[in-house]
């Protein structure tokens, strides 16, 4: 009665990693408050883009809006919660809103993973099909975006629940977030049919995405040896920054999957730090960084709505300035006229 009693005054827990912040907060507070600022702003106007320039109304851009779509979700189910416990005295998180951040950190992980696979099988029909690119990609787009996300969402939540059912006694998370490893971990009652969820659903939520980055990269790479022309050649450079954005997130997956499963005690804080939010924070700031400049079109279109932008500003500043002089020219004009009529 008394261990039934105690599994039910764990409702909330503490996360122990900002202890390590404890003497430069204010420093923290602002890099963070930095990131997320600049995260956001780069896809949002990754996004606004796309969704005004006609010529951007591809299957390929749609895809990219749904990656920084995905990026706003990811950092937002982090970064504002960090801010706020560093604004806090108390680093406690309640089961509830626990329970929710792991859900939004997972399933933002298996999005990402998700739209890189689908952005993958874009680019394969892109190269091996250029002619059907357009009438196989405008059918099929929506549908794919849709299992991009409806399938990580539902799918999850399987896990979820077995996490939900278990009683915890401890309550201590070596970390700024919650992850379900890291919660399970807590848990007072037997895990083992868990773990074993656990692991099938990491080979669930990622080889069938491995399986289509290698079968699409593979033929590729196939119809590149065998024949290569200039539009070939212009559709093989979009690959480039696919490349270096399933690059980017394996890094920082191995670097989540390091630092949970092996001890790094020994490491420095900050390393620490970096290692545990690397998935969560560099993909979203990296890849409208990567699209912007690796691909020609969305590169132009920004530095064309820039250049429009600040001559807008230059010809209001010029206007005002006008105005100002103009008034003042008006006033100094009366000025003499009521002096004259004294007179």
């Amino acid at each position: 009665m008394l261990l039934n009693m105690n599994f039910s005054e764990v409702t909330s827990f503490y996360l122990s990693d900002y202890n390590g912040m404890e003497g430069l907060k204010p420093v923290y507070f602002c890099i963070f408050l930095i990131i997320y600022m600049t995260i956001v702003a780069e896809n949002v106007v990754l996004i606004g883009l796309v969704y005004c320039e006609k010529t951007l109304h591809e299957p390929m851009y749609f895809l990219l809006c749904n990656l920084a779509v995905n990026g706003l979700y990811g950092s937002t189910a982090l970064l504002p919660a960090v801010l706020s416990n560093l604004l806090s005295h108390s680093y406690e998180i309640s089961l509830l809103f626990c329970q929710t951040q792991i859900y939004a950190v997972h399933t933002y992980a298996i999005i990402e993973f998700t739209i890189l696979a689908a952005m993958s099988y874009d680019r394969y029909v892109a190269v091996c099909y250029p002619l059907l690119y357009h009438s196989i990609m405008s059918q099929r787009v929506v549908k794919i975006v849709a299992f991009t996300w409806l399938y990580p969402m539902l799918a999850f939540v399987i896990v979820l629940i077995f996490t939900i059912r278990l009683r915890f006694c401890g309550r201590t998370i070596d970390k700024v977030y919650c992850m379900n490893y890291s919660l399970v971990k807590l848990a007072c009652t037997d895990t083992s049919i868990v773990n074993i969820v656990g692991l099938l659903s990491v080979v669930l939520y990622t080889l069938p995405q491995i399986i289509m980055i290698c079968f699409s990269y593979a033929h590729i790479l196939r119809i590149c040896v065998l024949s290569f022309s200039k539009s070939k050649l212009k559709a093989l450079r979009t690959c480039t920054p696919h490349l270096l954005a399933i690059t980017n997130y394996s890094i920082g997956c191995f670097f989540e999957i390091a630092q949970s499963r092996f001890n790094i005690s020994h490491l420095p804080y900050q390393s620490k730090l970096f290692l545990s939010l690397y998935f969560l924070i560099f993909p979203p700031i990296l890849n409208p960084v990567i699209y912007g400049l690796s691909i020609q079109i969305i590169r132009t279109r920004l530095f064309r709505l820039f250049r429009r932008k600040s001559g807008q500003v230059t010809n209001n500043v010029a206007k005002r300035a006008v105005g100002k002089v103009h008034s003042k020219c008006v006033l100094h004009g009366a000025g003499r006229t009521d002096a004259s009529r004294n007179t």
